[in-house]
């Protein structure tokens, strides 16, 4: 009989950021440039800005979280330790869906531009895979399952390598196409060819807010992290920061690089003329070695962010097995090497699943991105709850003005929701009321030892309430709905639904935390904080 094991904190300040830049810096980067122009022209730049302004807010509260409550698996827990078990099968659910995917889209990405160098992975006019591109997919995924398999720290040694490479590509590229830049470019159309809603439309279906959602893999392994409470929130802040800066570079690079004559048409087609965008333009401009390093990058720089994610995705099934509304089995944790191996397993699994029914790219970027937002914007409220039923809860880092940022943070991340589409929210968000029915349906198993049924559902009600409301709105909206609700009557009504229910879900919550009896967190976290002092 197998004894539980514990987490070992052997992650270090370098670690943590490199965890969180490298998950932040995937494909993101090699594909989202064309999408936004093709959306936004060069507008597009503020999308990035905006991205990056709406994660760092979200950042700074999973910085309070995180350092307070450092739990594997952090961000499924937290909302049960604020509102209830009912609420974290609702946030694991959502976020199980979100994270295994995340790995799939990425050996996706890495097989899209191999299939530069190697034709016979993708068929020939898509970008879906043959065969063998599956194959070379599965192989990839195989690979991250050993490398979290063993230990987290053979997880990290090999992820710090990737991340410095992922760092130095994209740095050249910025580098050889800044000389190459056309100032026309800027102007040919205007900076807005399509608007606000251009730039809106880049943030959630161009890709933009995709690529900034890494930051929840450094609050995942929380419970591995040497002095949390410190590291935690500086690798937060440090890898959005980052990530915000290359981003923005890289796309003002992409633009105006792109041969003027090129444009006449306008912003549109770009996505199509470019769909492997900076190895694209270096061809374009005759830069072949620059082909050679960018496809050597795209090959490297999702495959690293998919090992990230086969670390980070059992940690949430094990923080979601420990609410009690999953099954015990993914609670396990290996004693000798601190890896909870049983949510390996199903991390791995589900990720192999994803790569059959969504076989590209682009087939998952708006699902993933929705639903690593709706996952990320319950942060807010829990925080704002734990100030209430937690006042005494040890805050090392106290986010202040949390009255102003909680709201904002939560009103941000549900138009990044809203601009998703109606396709996407009609499907995650009824799923997810579907989802709260079944709940219900089975009342009589689920865990009701600490918090009863009738409490976790009050508390819960505001989220239900949240989920209808936006599809609502969507349908009526301007983002694939019937367009009945015009811009900017339709984010005024998603505004006012954002602050009923951040107020709502922040004061509903439990009458006082309930934090679990975690002996494999608790004891590595008085560990931690011994050692601190």
């Amino acid at each position: 009989m197998s004894t539980q094991g514990k987490f070992k904190r052997q992650l270090s300040l370098s670690d943590l950021t490199f965890i969180g830049f490298g998950a932040i810096f995937g494909s993101g980067w090699l594909f989202s440039a064309s999408h936004v122009g093709a959306l936004a022209g060069p507008s597009g730049i503020l999308s990035w800005v905006i991205g990056g302004i709406a994660i760092l807010l979200l950042g700074l509260v999973y910085c309070e979280l995180g350092a307070a409550i450092p739990r594997a698996g952090g961000v499924v827990r937290y909302p049960v330790y604020s509102h209830g078990p009912l609420m974290g099968y609702l946030i694991g659910f959502i976020t199980l869906i979100a994270y295994s995917s995340l790995i799939a889209i990425e050996v996706e990405a890495a097989r899209q531009y191999a299939a530069a160098w190697w034709p016979s992975l993708t068929k020939t006019g898509s970008s879906l895979p043959t065969m063998s591109g599956w194959i070379v997919q599965f192989a990839l995924l195989c690979i991250f399952f050993l490398l979290n398999y063993w230990s987290i720290k053979t997880f990290a040694k090999s992820n710090t390598i990737v991340t410095i490479f992922k760092f130095l590509v994209p740095a050249l590229t910025i580098v050889v196409l800044l000389t190459q830049l056309k100032s026309a470019n800027f102007t040919i159309h205007g900076f807005a060819p399509s608007g606000f809603f251009g730039i809106e439309s880049a943030i959630s279906t161009g890709g933009v807010i995709f690529a900034y959602l890494g930051l929840t893999p450094i609050v995942s392994v929380a419970s591995e992290a040497k002095n949390p409470q410190r590291t935690i929130p500086i690798a937060l802040i440090l890898s959005v920061v980052l990530s915000t800066i290359v981003y923005v570079l890289l796309q003002v690079a992409f633009l105006g690089s792109i041969p003027t004559n090129m444009l006449t048409g306008g912003w549109s087609g770009v996505g199509k003329e470019f769909s492997l965008p900076f190895k694209d333009i270096a061809a374009v401009l005759g830069l072949g070695w620059l082909v050679y390093f960018i496809v050597s990058d795209a090959i490297i720089s999702p495959s690293g962010t998919g090992n990230i994610y086969m670390s980070t995705t059992p940690r949430v099934v094990y923080g979601w097995a420990r609410s009690g509304t999953l099954f015990k089995i993914f609670t396990k944790v290996d004693e000798k090497s601190g890896i909870p191996r049983p949510a390996v397993w199903l991390s791995f699994i589900l990720s192999v699943f994803w790569t059959l029914p969504f076989p590209s790219w682009e087939a998952l970027i708006s699902v993933v991105s929705a639903a690593l937002v709706l996952s990320y914007a319950i942060a807010p409220i829990a925080a704002a709850s734990f100030r209430r039923n937690a006042p005494d809860l040890p805050r090392p880092f106290y986010l202040k003005g949390m009255v102003i940022l909680g709201p904002l943070s939560f009103i941000i991340a549900t138009l990044i929701v809203y601009w998703s589409g109606w396709k996407t929210i009609s499907w995650l968000l009824g799923s997810q009321i579907v989802m709260f029915i079944i709940y219900l349906f089975f009342k009589k198993w689920v865990p009701t030892k600490t918090v009863s049924f009738k409490q976790q559902v009050k508390s819960s009600m505001w989220l239900v309430f949240y989920y209808a409301s936006i599809i609502v709105i969507s349908y009526f909206g301007l983002f694939g709905g019937t367009e009945a609700i015009k811009h900017p009557w339709d984010l005024l009504i998603v505004v006012v639904i954002s602050i009923i229910t951040y107020y709502w879900g922040s004061r509903t919550g439990l009458p006082k935390a309930v934090f679990d009896d975690d002996a494999v967190d608790i004891s590595e976290e008085l560990h931690s904080t011994k050692n601190a002092g």
